[in-house]
């Protein structure tokens, strides 16, 4: 049987579709991860925001296009949010977050099981990336005020670090480069009495570089930087959730830390990794989010340097602790989102231009017709000449020659 795994949501998602991906073909089946021609189409759908949700929806129509008697099965946190949008859609079967690996015994119906209290082990992801994503956690217990995903997903639950070892060490021979998700990274091992910095001592001496996925503010400390310093394969790159530089929204959002203290972790990283690239999530337009208050942010973002912004507008969902603050008028979110992306642009140049004329090893992620392109350690996007047939997942070592795009020029060495 032929059938399409297709992923609509963050890292957690592609890995648990991964896992599905080598389910199904260990049962002999033909898959796809790409929008094609099908017999059965699984979504792992997402709930962050009204769009995703909007986006989930709108896919069981395109999959209709391809084949109109198709099995369509539904899973993941828009399911588990709201399995009744999806429902008269004709869709053979719906399911939540837990227990998506039962999808592969093909059940029919609706089924949104409890929310499991510890990590639900599945199959060993089949590679669909140049890169490795390994999921090592689930759930949170932050409860920002503007999320849904604690709600959806759980209390925080972490995978054994054995297993995770595991898994790395056999990844680690299809791919230079793994990167360690979760839904909240941070809180790793806080249920089975470890730490994130305990996970990467761990894993010092899987052979290929790691990546780690966005990480909260209080994990930045002195233990946690000397133990990626000293296992010496972690990426000096950190994605340091922010969402806004104003500590009265700080607060309004639930984030626990002020503009302050977010600096002095930025100084602190810097202290352990001159060169690391600090990559961020700013949520522009939430509700209590002033004219001084969007100035504050735009001030932190000059101050930290960013290497790159992720911006996304507030997005009102039901359920959270701010939905009852209303929404500002979208004119005005849609004008601080242009004045940030400006200054984005800003950094990142400034970012680039600092290494205009270094080396690096980058990891190959896909070829065009003129460039193999892939990112260096610290997360720059390098566009390296083509003069041989790339090794995709491999790392090359190459000397950058000058800006280029969005990344840098380079050529291997």
């Amino acid at each position: 049987m032929k059938i399409v795994v297709y992923n609509l949501g963050c890292k957690v998602n592609q890995y648990e579709c991964d896992s599905l991906v080598a389910s199904f073909e260990k049962a002999g089946h033909t898959v796809s991860c790409e929008l094609e021609a099908a017999d059965l189409y699984v979504i792992n759908t997402c709930a962050v925001t009204q769009e995703a949700e909007k986006k989930s929806r709108q896919c069981i129509a395109r999959m209709r296009k391809y084949n109109p008697n198709a099995k369509i099965y539904v899973t993941g946190c828009a399911a588990q949010k709201n399995p009744e949008q999806f429902e008269g859609k004709g869709v053979t079967h719906i399911s939540g977050v837990a227990g998506k690996n039962l999808i592969c015994s093909f059940p029919e119906g609706k089924d949104i099981s409890p929310l499991p209290s510890v990590y639900e082990n599945s199959e060993y992801g089949k590679a669909t990336r140049s890169r490795a994503f390994i999921k090592v956690q689930d759930g949170c217990n932050n409860f920002c005020s503007y999320c849904i995903i604690p709600y959806l997903r759980g209390r925080i639950r972490s995978r054994m670090p054995v297993d995770v070892l595991t898994e790395c060490n056999i990844r680690a021979l299809e791919t230079d480069e793994i990167v360690l998700t979760g839904i909240n990274l941070s809180a790793y091992g806080k249920d089975i009495g470890l730490s994130l910095a305990d996970l990467i001592t761990y894993l010092s001496g899987v052979k290929a570089r790691i990546r780690l996925g966005s990480l909260e503010v209080n994990v930045i400390d002195k233990k946690f930087l000397s133990a990626m310093a000293k296992a010496g394969n972690v990426c000096p790159h950190f994605h340091l959730s922010l969402q806004s530089g104003d500590d009265g929204v700080l607060k309004d959002m639930n984030r626990h830390y002020t503009r302050k203290e977010y600096m002095e972790k930025v100084d602190l990283i810097r202290e352990y990794f001159p060169d690391a690239g600090i990559t961020t999530d700013i949520i522009v337009g939430f509700p209590t989010e002033t004219e001084e208050a969007f100035a504050n942010t735009l001030d932190l973002a000059e101050k930290v340097q960013f290497s790159d912004i992720h911006i996304f507008p507030y997005s009102r969902r039901q359920g959270t602790k701010a939905y009852s603050l209303g929404s500002i008028d979208r004119a005005v979110v849609d004008a601080r989102i242009e004045k940030l992306e400006k200054l984005r642009h800003t950094l990142r140049r400034n970012f680039l231009s600092t290494y205009c004329e270094s080396e690096f090893e980058v990891v190959a992620e896909y070829a065009t017709d003129f460039y193999i392109e892939g990112y260096t350690d610290n997360y720059i996007r390098v566009y390296i000449s083509k003069t041989a047939t790339p090794r995709i997942g491999r790392i090359y070592r190459v000397r950058a020659t000058g800006i280029y795009q969005n990344g840098l020029l380079a050529k291997l060495k």
